[in-house]
């Protein structure tokens, strides 16, 4: 069975920088892209990035493009979040997924799986 362990997270100033990592299970990034998201207070689900287990091609939403990068680390099946110039904006619940196939398309519909949700606070 799939299981996604999530860390990284936690409290930070406005500007400032944090990684998310995503441990999977059972060589889970070999066969499915990975994707990360977010569920702000009163906000709907939000689909931030993805990359693909087949070639680490990624996939971003438009509100984090040019800040947060995804990386994989297939030897420890480990997926990164690394977020940058973070603002108040992006205070929520962090959460990766393990899509269904091995392609990002559609990310932003969810995933199949999903790691425990991490809090991130960004202050201003």
């Amino acid at each position: 069975q799939i299981q996604l362990a999530q860390s990284g997270g936690g409290f930070v100033h406005s500007g400032g920088s944090l990684r998310l990592s995503c441990a999977a299970s059972q060589r889970t990034t070999d066969y499915y892209a990975i994707a990360w998201f977010r569920q702000a207070p009163g906000k709907e689900r939000e689909g931030l990035a993805c990359i693909s287990s087949s070639d680490a091609s990624t996939k971003y939403a438009d509100a984090v493009r040019d800040r947060f990068i995804v990386s994989i680390d297939k030897a420890r099946d480990i997926v990164y979040l690394q977020m940058n110039n973070l603002n108040p904006e992006d205070t929520a619940i962090y959460y990766c997924g393990s899509l269904a196939n091995y392609w990002c398309a559609g990310f932003e519909w969810g995933a199949k799986k999903w790691g425990q949700g991490t809090q991130v606070t960004v202050s201003s």
